[in-house]
This record gives C-alpha cells, sequence and structure tokens, in this order.
C-alpha cells in the first residue's frame, strides 16, 4: 500500500451530469482527497465531454461505453478493468449495484484489491435488490457479488434489511447515510431576505413549492403536475418549480398548465431552497434522497412519499409530512395543508433542519467513508493480500 491511500470510485455518470448519486459523490470526494486520500474517479464517458478532466482537484476518467446497452456495458466494465490495473488503487468503491461492482468484483479478483459497493436504490419495483432477483441470471450474479465484495454501504434501514434478506452477513454491511453540508445549505435569517432573493432569481411571488430531482418515471412528477389543476384552482397564488432533467422532461411539459415552472437545470440549487415555502418529493422509489436532505437543511418543510430513506428524514408531522406513494389524494392534501398554514411550514422546518445537524452531517459521512477505507485497506496488507 502507498503511502498515501489511493481509492478509485466507480459511478455511471458524474458531473456536470446532475442526479443525487453524482452529487453526493462531488461533495464528498474534496473532503476525503483533504483527508489523504487519493480519490480517482472512473465514469462512462459522454461525446460532449472530455475524457479526462479535473474536477474540485479530483481527476476524472471517462471511459468508453458506446450504445447499444450491452455493449456499452461490455466497454465500461473492460475500461474499468484496465484503468484500475493501470492506477492501482488501495481501496475501489461501486456506486450501484450494476455496471460500477460488475467492475469492482472482476478487478477484486484479478488484482486482489478490497472493493466496496453502495446500494443507493430500495423497493420492489425499481430496487437493485429487486432488479437482481428477477432473473436467475441476476441472482447467479448477486451470489458472486455476495462472496466478493468486502463491504456493502448501505443508506437506509430498508436497504439494510434488503441486503440481509439477500444473506450478505451484518458484518459486510455498514451504515453510512448521506450527508449534507449544513453550513451550504442553511435558511436565510429572515423573511425580507427571501423577497429580495425571489426576485434576484426571477420567481413569482405566492406561495412557492420546489421539486428538485430527475425527470424520470420513478419520481412521479407527472402525479404531482396532475393534482396541481386542483390545487391551484383554489390557491392561485401557488407556484410549483421544477428543477432538473431526464427523459421525461419534454412529456411532463406538455402536462404542465398554470401555476407550473420548469426551470431546467441547475448547477447549484442553494438559492432556489433559501426561497421557496416547500418542498415535495412525490417517489416511488428511493435510496436516500440527497435533494431531500438538503431541503431539509435549509429549513423547508417537505412533503415525501413513505419510501426508502424518506421516513428517516421526514419524522411525520415532526420534520415534514409524509404520504403514502402513488396516492395523489394523499399528496394534494398534505401540500394544501402546508400552504393554508405558514406557521407550521416554519415550525416542521426548524426542526427538520434540527434533525439534520444531528444525523446527516457531510463531516461525519466523509470521516467513515474514510475509516472504512483505512481499515480494508490495513486488513489486506496485514493478510498479505494487497494490490498486485
Amino acid at each position: 500500500m502507498s503511502a498515501r491511500l489511493r481509492v478509485v470510485m466507480v459511478i455511471q455518470a458524474y458531473a456536470p451530469l446532475v442526479g443525487g448519486a453524482e452529487r453526493q459523490l462531488g461533495e464528498v470526494a474534496p473532503l476525503l482527497q483533504a483527508k489523504g486520500i487519493d480519490v480517482q474517479i472512473l465514469t462512462r464517458r459522454r461525446d460532449d465531454l472530455p475524457d479526462y478532466e479535473i474536477i474540485d482537484g479530483i481527476p476524472v476518467h471517462r471511459l468508453p461505453a458506446r450504445p447499444p446497452k450491452p455493449l456499452a456495458a461490455a466497454q465500461f466494465i473492460l475500461s474499468g478493468m484496465n484503468k484500475i490495473r493501470v492506477l492501482r488503487p488501495d481501496v475501489i468503491h461501486a456506486f450501484d449495484m450494476l455496471s460500477p461492482t460488475t467492475i469492482a468484483v472482476l478487478s477484486k479478483m484479478a488484482f486482489h484489491i478490497p472493493a466496496v459497493t453502495k446500494v443507493l436504490l430500495s423497493g420492489p419495483n425499481h430496487g437493485e435488490m429487486a432488479y437482481f432477483n428477477r432473473t436467475a441470471l441476476g441472482r447467479q450474479r448477486l451470489k458472486v457479488i455476495r462472496s466478493e465484495i468486502d463491504a456493502f454501504v448501505t443508506i437506509s434501514a430498508e436497504i439494510d434489511a434488503e441486503l440481509h434478506t439477500a444473506g450478505i452477513p451484518k458484518k459486510a454491511r455498514v451504515y453510512i447515510p448521506n450527508g449534507v453540508d449544513t453550513q451550504r445549505f442553511k435558511p436565510l435569517d429572515c423573511a425580507g431576505e427571501k423577497q429580495k432573493l425571489r426576485h434576484e432569481l426571477g420567481l413569482p411571488d405566492g406561495r412557492l413549492v420546489l421539486f428538485v430531482g430527475r425527470l424520470e418515471e420513478q419520481k412521479r412528477v407527472d402525479q404531482l403536475l396532475a393534482i396541481w389543476p386542483t390545487l391551484y384552482a383554489t390557491h392561485p397564488d401557488a407556484h410549483l418549480l421544477v428543477i432538473g432533467s431526464g427523459s421525461e422532461e419534454e412529456p411532463l411539459k406538455q402536462l404542465a398548465g398554470n401555476g407550473i415552472h420548469f426551470l431546467g437545470v441547475k448547477e447549484d440549487v442553494t438559492a432556489y431552497l433559501q426561497a421557496v415555502d416547500v418542498f415535495v418529493l412525490p417517489s416511488a422509489a428511493e435510496g436516500l434522497s440527497n435533494a431531500l436532505l438538503e431541503a431539509l437543511s435549509s429549513g423547508l418543510a417537505a412533503v415525501a412519499t413513505d419510501v426508502g430513506g424518506n421516513s428517516e428524514v421526514v419524522l411525520d408531522g415532526r420534520t415534514g409530512l409524509l404520504v403514502p406513494p402513488d396516492d395523489p389524494e394523499a399528496l394534494l392534501a398534505a401540500l394544501v395543508r402546508l400552504l393554508e398554514d405558514p406557521q407550521a411550514c416554519r415550525q416542521l422546518g426548524a426542526r427538520a433542519r434540527e434533525h439534520i445537524l444531528t444525523n446527516y452531517s457531510l463531516a461525519t459521512t466523509v470521516n467513515c467513508l474514510a475509516d472504512l477505507y483505512f481499515s480494508l485497506a490495513q486488513q489486506y496488507r496485514h493478510n498479505g493480500k494487497g494490490p498486485l
């Protein structure tokens, strides 16, 4: 092992592409670097982006992955293994159980490098465990992953329970929830500042509800748009702001009526979280939403569906409101309740921020990851199984 620990992170997409996992890694990587860990990121190549660049001090290697899908996966896996052979890291950390974990498993087998995987999504329909359990080939892949991965990073109780059911022992499951920069994501001091910020951002007056996330089917933004005309009919000063992009963007725009504003992708959503009144997350599946953590840290009252790790951060009636997934009527009732009670919004938002400060500090996340990496690398060195 080198004097400076080297960790290769493998993720499907990375900055400037925006998503929860990408944003979390973008926050964590520079802080790990500051703790003496040499972080290198491997991701899929995009035609409009360079093959290699340094982002916030972190080397990013973009590897071939051209369609069709099976060929793209094979290219990414083979080129990922080759890059790991060259970089000779002390630990590999994969983000999701698909191609990134395949790279980690095969590289461990070929080069004797300890491997970590972070499970990003849970649930019976969209979760990673559900994906593997659908087919015999998937179950065989899961068997290999279970035997080769040294540590599974879990970010919610639901993910931990799914791994337990899949036969992954407790000693291999490490709970490290996503963290948020609470100094960056914080509420403004007074209402006057919020109103000024709204004008600077070009936002409408009135009660503002915000969604931030990928515009994909599992996020259920279509259900949010479907209930908005009913809400708008009785609350014409209410506006829904939608930040993000994805495969559903154009169809969703076709559904948008009065009071709905698509703002596109925003590299920094801090100001928007500070400027609005309510945050909404109507997903059918989640792991632990970074957008939700950032909203609560910003002192916002939130309405979220009871999926994934949402119930661990949105304590129903205390730090926000939980509703069942795929229940538009419950979603509508919760939003109306908050829009009609600004004092309740403020109280929920204040308690939400305290909950984040206590339990979801970014510094804690970074320290736990660093401890895991050093422990695994030391264990392999002690057992004489270091990188070949």
